[in-house]
């Protein structure tokens, strides 16, 4: 546990230092789970964006985007269940004053035992090697059956007091579990709460007059009300599906975790409209593709797992999470839901408006059912940048701080150095940057050693550098570098453009999704 907290904390001082992720407001001391994106998460964050949306829209002849306004008429939350039953529950702590998500203080509870049981199996992976048989380990060690017994009787009693909306029976859990306050280890707690997370306003002249809004605390209903109006215009066909990214609002109890848990994010969702009676289907497809999206990225499998929901939201008859192994414990990272067809009949009784599909081959109208699939771009972009953030020990002794960022999606694709600052050396460089620019995102650096310019360029994720010294002058050729393995080799100018193209098209890294 120890080391995941140092791990985070290099994490968020590297993203700042490196121009990822800076403190909102931070001049006037900052404002509590808000975030600015900087120069180089900026890029980062529109790279993991741009990746999905092609993976979603662009290499699927079905589905299609939209960009719904963030203010929508206040029925609409109305009819979601967002006004009343949008809730958290919450429990402060008396003696620190701090306020939680109690549901949370009895995941992190739970998940503390899990991380024992992998510190059991780690520990016996060492001691036999090849011969070791994780299934086997898990049905007979003493240790590992005890504590997945309690994770067991946790879920199995957080379902409960979830589903039953049994406040006091949520406390009594926290109580018996031992559950003490994170910031001071105190146990003496409040009763729990229910508290709506969402952002109230105002639209209107004058006070008088003015109608309560909401910032939406989801882009999904913005799909759900166009639905009509993108099967017609676009004379879509069941199935089909609306992909959306934007920005929600939620006023988080306690947002915590640097950008894991904020109160302004954005999502990527897609909403997927099949025939009723097929969504099990469907919602197994989207199961395995997106995992398999997330897969492409290299970022190891060992950091993923499903997670089936033990309590179902009231509009969905099945739902998973694909989870990752964030710096603290694996965490949600996408939602898979099967929401049948509760949003559109909810919006046909309010509005009064039909939101039905006509099928031409079985001649008759109904309402679709829904399969959505919808993962936090902030939270993706923590997993890509704490996955990506290694220390390696070098040949020579030394150390580096190295980002290996999926080349795809770095900020920034190739650093180019002239080898000093005269000669007309950096006229080469920013010839080749002028170049290059066109297709990718380029950098140019003269400052400093080379040496120390290869450094700075691997903390800050860029796969490439590219050094043009006095040979370039005569044989038109430059050294290129590779950030992950750092090997250099001697390349024509020309070639430059293909080689880049090679590790960062999009299409390479796509293609990983079919085999």
């Amino acid at each position: 546990m120890a080391k995941q907290e140092d791990q985070f904390k290099k994490v968020l001082s590297h993203a700042k230092e490196y121009g990822y992720v800076f403190q909102s407001s931070e001049i006037y001391d900052g404002l509590s789970a808000v975030y600015d994106y900087a120069q180089n998460g900026v890029e980062l964050k529109k790279n993991i964006r741009d990746y999905w949306w092609k993976a979603m829209v662009q290499m699927h002849d079905n589905i299609v985007g939209i960009d719904a306004a963030i203010l929508m008429h206040p029925t609409t939350w109305k009819a979601s269940g967002h006004v009343d039953a949008f809730n958290d529950p919450l429990i402060d702590n008396k003696d620190s004053k701090k306020r939680y998500r109690a549901d949370v203080l009895v995941e992190d509870f739970r998940e503390k035992i899990n991380q024992k049981i992998q510190k059991d199996i780690e520990k016996a992976q060492k001691r036999f090697g090849d011969a070791f048989n994780e299934e086997e380990f898990r049905a007979t060690n003493q240790n590992v059956i005890r504590r997945q017994k309690q994770i067991d009787e946790i879920s199995a009693e957080l379902a409960r007091v979830q589903e039953e909306n049994d406040l006091a029976g949520f406390k009594q859990l926290i109580v018996d579990l031992g559950i003490g306050c994170p910031a001071s280890g105190s146990k003496n707690w409040t009763e729990v709460k229910q508290f709506n997370l969402m952002f109230g306003t105002q639209i209107g002249a004058s006070a008088e007059n003015a109608t309560q809004v909401y910032l939406r605390p989801e882009t999904a209903q913005g799909i759900f009300v166009n639905f009509l109006n993108v099967q017609k215009t676009g004379r879509m066909k069941i199935p089909f599906g609306i992909a959306q990214t934007g920005k929600a609002f939620r006023n988080e109890i306690v947002a915590r975790q640097f950008i894991f848990r904020m109160r302004e994010f954005e999502q990527m969702e897609m909403q997927f409209f099949v025939k009723p009676g097929t969504q099990k289907e469907w919602y197994t497809t989207w199961k395995e593709t997106r995992l398999k999206w997330h897969l492409s990225l290299g970022m190891g499998s060992e950091n993923y797992r499903f997670h089936d929901h033990d309590k179902l939201a009231h509009y969905a008859d099945a739902a998973a999470d694909i989870e990752f192994n964030f710096p603290f414990g694996f965490k949600e990272l996408e939602g898979i839901h099967s929401r049948t067809d509760f949003d559109l009949k909810a919006h046909e009784e309010f509005s009064g408006k039909k939101l039905q599909y006509f099928d031409h081959e079985e001649n008759k109208s109904y309402v679709p059912y829904v399969v959505e699939t919808s993962i936090g771009l902030d939270r993706m972009f923590l997993a890509v940048f704490s996955n990506s953030l290694q220390e390696e020990e070098l040949e020579n002794g030394t150390t580096r701080t190295v980002l290996k960022l999926p080349a795809v999606l770095a900020p920034f694709k190739a650093a180019v150095f002239p080898l000093v600052k005269k000669d007309g050396l950096p006229e080469v460089a920013k010839k080749i940057i002028e170049d290059l620019k066109w297709d990718f995102n380029v950098f140019y650096d003269e400052k400093d050693a080379v040496g120390k310019r290869y450094r700075r360029q691997d903390a800050a994720g860029t796969p490439f550098c590219i050094t043009v010294d006095h040979d370039s002058l005569e044989d038109n050729s430059v050294t290129i570098r590779h950030r992950d393995t750092m090997d250099q080799k001697r390349v024509k100018i020309s070639d430059l453009r293909d080689i880049i193209k090679a590790e960062v098209d999009v299409k390479t890294w796509l293609k990983k999704m079919e085999a």
